[in-house]
């Protein structure tokens, strides 16, 4: 197991594999129009929690040919396409992560005021 495993077991995320979906009432899943119409196309289709740490699970994306034309303009290339996902999918929840820390972070930070007279003040 490499240090990229390591890191999915130790943050909860499941490797990205590919599933087929249902098919819509035109008889034709999302993917099958997205992918008609040349769109990239992802979708979480599953996941799966730990009943004793529900902070560990697991996700099941399913994706079309364009979505991984997608990652590979965006830079995620040189690499099979469960792999382009995978890593798209953690920095996906790094960024998610990151964004509600710096929240809470702003959030908790206390708010300095400063009377500067004349009914006017400075706030840190």
């Amino acid at each position: 197991m490499g240090i990229l495993d390591d890191a999915k077991k130790a943050i909860g995320l499941g490797t990205a594999k590919k599933v087929e979906t249902k098919k819509t009432k035109t008889n034709k899943t999302e993917k099958e129009i997205a992918t008609k119409n040349k769109q990239p196309w992802v979708k979480v289709l599953n996941m799966e929690l730990d009943a004793d740490n529900p902070g560990n699970g697991a996700f099941e994306l399913d994706w079309n040919e364009y979505f991984i034309k997608q990652l590979h303009d965006a830079g995620y290339k040189n690499e099979k396409e469960e792999d382009a996902v995978d890593r798209w999918f953690q920095d996906v929840c790094r960024n998610v992560a990151l964004e509600t820390y710096q929240k809470s972070q702003e959030q908790t930070d206390p708010v300095r005021r400063e009377d500067l007279g004349k009914g006017r003040a400075s706030y840190e």
